[in-house]
């Protein structure tokens, strides 16, 4: 990161790119490129990532609920199809995690007064203790991950994948 370029560097994707132009040099593998060091890059922060969760006792649906709750603001509570939407998931999905959280004494479900025939799920002060400490690991975990990253080359990543995901939207 002094500003210096990079010198370029092989990988194993390079590799198997290197094979398969040999074998099939008909064939644009560009879009390949890409895609297989994002799997590549998906795999180790997932890994990364799901040991900072385990560490708080966590995984990582329950972490985006407590997340999305946190978010929130005060009070910290939110009806079931509001996190269903937040977090793009199926109610039954979010049933099962709000089951375990709320074992967990990590949320608590109480009757939404604006409509007896719900509920709204609310994060326990051990909820937001263990949701902010978790959410402080991740956070430094995650800088650790892109720290290989100038700034400027960070956001043109974002900028190139918000590109990318706006084409699926």
């Amino acid at each position: 990161m002094s500003g210096e370029p990079d010198e370029q560097v092989t990988d194993a994707i390079d590799v198997i790119l290197e094979q398969w132009r040999r074998e099939r040099p008909d064939l644009d593998l560009s879009a390949m490129e890409v895609f297989a060091r994002l799997a590549r890059v998906t795999r180790i922060s997932e890994s990364a990532v799901e040991r900072v969760f385990a560490r708080h006792g966590l995984r990582q649906g329950e972490f985006d609920v407590l997340a999305a709750l946190r978010r929130s603001g005060p009070p910290y509570t939110l009806i079931p199809s509001e996190l269903s939407a937040v977090l793009m998931m199926s109610r039954a999905a979010m049933t099962n995690r709000i089951d375990r959280l709320e074992k967990a004494g990590l949320v608590e479900r109480s009757l939404d007064p604006a409509d007896r025939r719900s509920f709204r799920v609310a994060l326990t002060e051990e909820g937001r203790r263990v949701i902010d400490a978790t959410l402080v690991e991740h956070a430094a975990n995650l800088n650790r991950l892109a720290s290989r990253l100038a700034p400027q080359d960070a956001t043109t990543l974002n900028r190139i994948l918000r590109a990318m995901l706006s084409a699926d939207a």
